[in-house]
Parts: structure tokens; C-alpha cells; sequence
């Protein structure tokens, strides 16, 4: 973290300074990590005391300090421990944060929300800023009211870039983020249903999207998915510049992708055009749903000033950063596990059954489909038309899995032959060990609590799970 005094970060956080004297505090520098999980800390850290719906902070603070924090947060004195006090850990921790991102210097801040790839386009943004200069992104997908401070924290006086990833459960979050990380560069990548049964409607979650885009001030950029009129309607919000782009090379957007090419792995590349010269760009990502991602991080990038061979030679040599996101494994036997299952959404879920289209020609495809979560009232009606879809991609055996298995399986109504309904993770993984064939394509896909990301480890590791190539398949859509 940036050096800041413990009496600096008391004064910030709105704290009282417990077990110190103002004038010990003025010379006890925080350097370290602060950290909300006491096996975390390490010197010179600060440890904040959240209490959790399973466990007290407080309990371990002990270990924390043991472990070489100076300090704790905390909303009680703590005898013999060096304390910050505040009334609330949560709204301490936002304003502490907050301090040290008015500490540092030279520090631009990326803010990126969406209803889908968020996760991988700051883990494609944090690598091509990277390339230029000393980068913070987000570790998984922090990106709540506890997320956004922990990433926060990790600044250092050496870091130039700073990538926030912001979510929302509803209106004001995102703008409840903003406070904690002003953004410079605010990009919006699609409104889509996710959520949609906590929002409401899409309506509102567009609005919700939309204050980060209302956070920048009049110097700010706005960077904004052209295809997406929901998203491309923020740019009325905008109080500065707006750079939109456009997956499906709309010449209305200012920076488009054309000649787009997939490769066997699904793999994207494509030309960039705008008011600059053009430049090509190959991405070792699976999916065409990166192609719009990409776009997103070049508009972050120019604005950066950082020059389109580098941009071009870093998004070439990119990586996924974070599990789950169309993680591939080829295992001896050829069969390929495409592991897609953190997270879902009717949206990601096409995208996902649209690669594995891809990747599965002159294959077996076999999509193992969980539940998507919170989709409100039209939950059934959008697993029943994953399910359409799957099948009308070309899906050669789809595995409908937990809650939402049955509703999916609604919509592969009259290919019974293709369809397999099962109660759980174990079950479909009892199914697959008979099913799968050398060679075959294997996505698994689901929210991450339906535990569909679990069972394509299981998979993924495991090479006995493959039936002989020339045993019948045994699918039927009813329960098993």
C-alpha cells in the first residue's frame, strides 16, 4: 500500500485511535497489506475487523497481528491491541480507501461495469496497461462494497494505473463505488438480464449501469458498447468525452472490429478501425464475445497514450487471469473441458454455446447447462430458451443439471434423444462418465453457485471418464 500513517488513516476513516498516542500514531506507518482475512496480513499491515454472516473479525485478531499486522480496524477497543475505531467497518473501510486513492499521484482510474465480462476484460485491461506502466487490477472478481476497498488498497506510490471492476445488486451501488474510486475512464460493456430479479427490469439495470458513466467529471471518458443501445444511451449522462465501439463493425461507432476471424479454438481475430490507422489484433481468449471486450480495453488504452503496437503485442500475449471464465483443458484422450462456469446469465450463456459451436465442429459438442440465478420471474422462460438455443446450435447432447435443469429442458422439447435432466453435480458426473467419447467438446456452464465449476475440474482431472467411442449414447429428458 502506499506509506501512510496509522493517524492519517484514522483521521480519513472518520476513526478513534485506540492502544497509541496521536503522536506514535503520526510515526506508525502502514506500508503492508490491508487485508479482511486475518491469514492474509503480513507486516506492516492493517487488519480490518469485518464482522460476517459465519464469523466476528474481531476473533481474529490475534492472528492477524501475529501474522505482522501494526493495526485493526474495529468497532470496539480491543485492550492491548492498536486500534482504528469507527462506528461502522464497512462505511471505515470505504473512507480509508478512499484516502488513499487522494494519497497517490499520477493515478488514472479505470472503472468497468457490465452485465457480463467484466471479470475478463479488466483481467485483458490490467495486462495492456501493464505493458506501459505499474498496474493494480482486481483479484477474482472483487467487485463489491468489500471488493472495490481491498483492490483499492493495494496501490503503491509506483502504480499508474488503477482497474476497479463495479457491480451492482441495485440502484446506488455503482455510484457508492465511484466514491471509493473516482474514475477517470468509466467503461460500460453491455445491460443484460442478470440480476434481473433483484432490479426489476431491464430499464433499471441500465440506469443502475449508468452511474458510473455519471461519476466522471467533465475531463473523463466514457467508453461505451455502440451495439447495446441501452448502453449506448449513457452517453447523455456523460459529462465529458465518449468513445464507442462496436463488435458488429457499425461504421456509427468511432472504434469497430472488422474482418473477424475464429479459429479452431474459437479464437478471435480482427482488424481495428477508427480516425487512426488500422491494426490487427489476435487474442489467445476463447469466445467472439472477447472481440467486443478487446475494443473496450484499446479505447482505454489510446486514451492512456499508450501506442497500438503495444496494445496489439499485449493483447497477443494476454491470458485468463481468473478461474472459471472458458477455462480449456485438452486432456490425453483429446476430449476438450470448456469450464465456463463461474457465473451466467441468458447473455454469457449464448456467448459460451456460441464458442462451443466452434470449437466443436467435426466434434461431439455436449453442453452441461446448470441454473442461472437471479432472473426473477422469467426465470423458467430463459432456461427454456438456453435450452432452444443450445439444440439449435448444434449441441449434440445437453445435460440439463440442478434447479434449473427441468426448465432448460422445457425448451429442447421434441429432441428428446439430444436432452438429459439431472438432479445434481454427482449425478451428471455418474451421466458424463458414460457419455463422454475421446475427442469430444464438453462445456459446462452455469452460476457459480450451482457448482457446475467444481464438477469440470472433477472432469478436467479426471481421464478414466471417457466411454468407449462406439457405445450408444443414452440420453432421454426426464429426471435421473
Amino acid at each position: 500500500m502506499i506509506p501512510l500513517s496509522l493517524a492519517h488513516l484514522a483521521r480519513v476513516s472518520g476513526g478513534r485511535l485506540t492502544g497509541i498516542t496521536e503522536a506514535d500514531a503520526e510515526q506508525l506507518v502502514i506500508d503492508g497489506p490491508v487485508v479482511t482475512d486475518s491469514r492474509e496480513c503480513g507486516p506492516g499491515g492493517l487488519y480490518i475487523a469485518r464482522v460476517g454472516e459465519q464469523a466476528d473479525g474481531h476473533d481474529f485478531i490475534p492472528q492477524a497481528l501475529e501474522a505482522g499486522a501494526l493495526a485493526a480496524m474495529t468497532t470496539r477497543v480491543v485492550d492491548g491491541v492498536v486500534c482504528i475505531v469507527v462506528d461502522d467497518i464497512q462505511d471505515g473501510f470505504a473512507a480509508l480507501a478512499r484516502g488513499v486513492v487522494d494519497a497517490a499521484r499520477d493515478l488514472t482510474v479505470i472503472g468497468i461495469t457490465g452485465s457480463s465480462g467484466k471479470t475478463s476484460t479488466k483481467d485483458l485491461l490490467g495486462q495492456v496497461l501493464a505493458a506501459d506502466a505499474p498496474t493494480i487490477a482486481p483479484q477474482g472478481s472483487y467487485n463489491s462494497e468489500v471488493g472495490v476497498p481491498l483492490t483499492v488498497t493495494r496501490i503503491t506510490p509506483q502504480t499508474r494505473y488503477l482497474v476497479v471492476e463495479m457491480g451492482a445488486r441495485g440502484a446506488g451501488h455503482i455510484t457508492y463505488l465511484t466514491e471509493i474510486a473516482p474514475p477517470d475512464i468509466s467503461v460500460v460493456l453491455n445491460v443484460g438480464t442478470a440480476h434481473l430479479g433483484e432490479f426489476g427490469s431491464r430499464e433499471a439495470i441500465a440506469t443502475a449501469k449508468s452511474e458510473i458513466v455519471s461519476a466522471l467529471d467533465s475531463s473523463g471518458l466514457a467508453v461505451l458498447n455502440h451495439d447495446d443501445p441501452a448502453v449506448r444511451a449513457m452517453a447523455e449522462v456523460a459529462p465529458g468525452r465518449v468513445v464507442t465501439v462496436s463488435a458488429s463493425g457499425d461504421p456509427a461507432a468511432d472504434l469497430r472490429a472488422v474482418e473477424v476471424e475464429l479459429d479452431a479454438a474459437s479464437r478471435p481475430s480482427f482488424t481495428i478501425v477508427s480516425e487512426e490507422a488500422p491494426f490487427r489484433v489476435t487474442l489467445p481468449l476463447h469466445g467472439i464475445h472477447h472481440v467486443g471486450n478487446a475494443l473496450a480495453v484499446v479505447a482505454v488504452a489510446r486514451e492512456c497514450g499508450i501506442p497500438d503496437e503495444v496494445i496489439a503485442s499485449a493483447l497477443r500475449s494476454s491470458r485468463s487471469l481468473s478461474r472459471w471464465r472458458m477455462e480449456v483443458t485438452e486432456r490425453p484422450n483429446g476430449v476438450i473441458i470448456v469450464n465456463d462456469a463461474y457465473n451466467a446469465n441468458p447473455d454469457s450463456m449464448r456467448a459460451a454455446l456460441d464458442a462451443l459451436a466452434v470449437m466443436a465442429e467435426g466434434r461431439r459438442g455436449i453442453a452441461v447447462l446448470g441454473t442461472m440465478l437471479e432472473l426473477g420471474e422469467n426465470s423458467d422462460a430463459e432456461h427454456a430458451e438456453v435450452g432452444r438455443y443450445a439444440l439449435a446450435g448444434g449441441v449434440d447432447l445437453l445435460v440439463c443439471v440442478g434447479a434449473g435443469g427441468p426448465a432448460i429442458a422445457a425448451g429442447a422439447e421434441g429432441h428428446a434423444d439430444r436432452c438429459h435432466v439431472v438432479a445434481d453435480a454427482d449425478a451428471a458426473y455418474d451421466l458424463l462418465k458414460g457419455e463422454i467419447r475421446p475427442g469430444d467438446v464438453v462445456l459446462f456452464k452455469s452460476s457459480r453457485d450451482a457448482g457446475l465449476r467444481h464438477l469440470g475440474d472433477r472432469l478436467a482431472e479426471d481421464a478414466s471418464t471417457a466411454a468407449d467411442p462406439d457405445q450408444e449414447g443414452s440420453a432421454t429428458c426426464s429426471p435421473s
